[in-house]
C-alpha cells in the first residue's frame, strides 16, 4: 500500500481545499448552492482522487484517477476565473489559490508522465 499522505501532490491538494473554502466564504450568499458548492466539491476531488488512485495496483488505474484530479483542477481554475469575471471576488483573495493550483496541475501532469502508461 502506498502512503498517499506522504505525497507532496496530495499534501498540496489538501492546502488547495483549505484555501478554496476560505475563498468561498467571501462569496455572496446567493452563490451558496451554485459556485460555492461547485468550487468546494472540485477542490475536494483533487486530493481525494490522488488518494484513491494510490490504492490501485496498476499504473494504468492510478493514471486514470490522476486524470480525474487534473480535470477537477481545471474545473476549479475555471470557476475561479468565473468569480473574477463576475466581479464576485477581488483578485488579491485568489492569487495564492491560483498559484498553488497551477503548481498542483504541473505536479499532476509530471506524475502522470512518469507512470508507465501507454496512451
Amino acid at each position: 500500500m502506498k502512503n498517499y499522505k506522504k505525497l507532496k501532490i496530495w499534501q498540496q491538494g489538501i492546502q488547495i481545499v483549505k484555501m478554496t473554502y476560505e475563498v468561498t466564504k467571501c462569496l455572496p450568499d446567493s452563490e451558496k448552492y451554485n459556485l460555492v458548492s461547485q468550487m468546494n466539491r472540485a477542490s475536494v476531488s483533487i486530493p481525494s482522487n490522488i488518494a484513491e488512485g494510490s490504492s490501485r495496483s496498476s499504473d494504468k488505474d492510478y493514471h486514470r484517477f490522476l486524470e480525474i484530479a487534473l480535470g477537477s483542477s481545471f474545473e476549479l481554475d475555471t470557476q475561479i476565473e468565473i468569480v473574477l469575471e463576475l466581479g464576485l471576488i477581488e483578485i488579491d483573495l485568489v492569487n495564492n489559490l491560483q498559484s498553488n493550483l497551477l503548481e498542483e496541475i504541473m505536479m499532476l501532469q509530471s506524475l502522470m508522465n512518469k507512470l508507465n502508461v501507454k496512451q
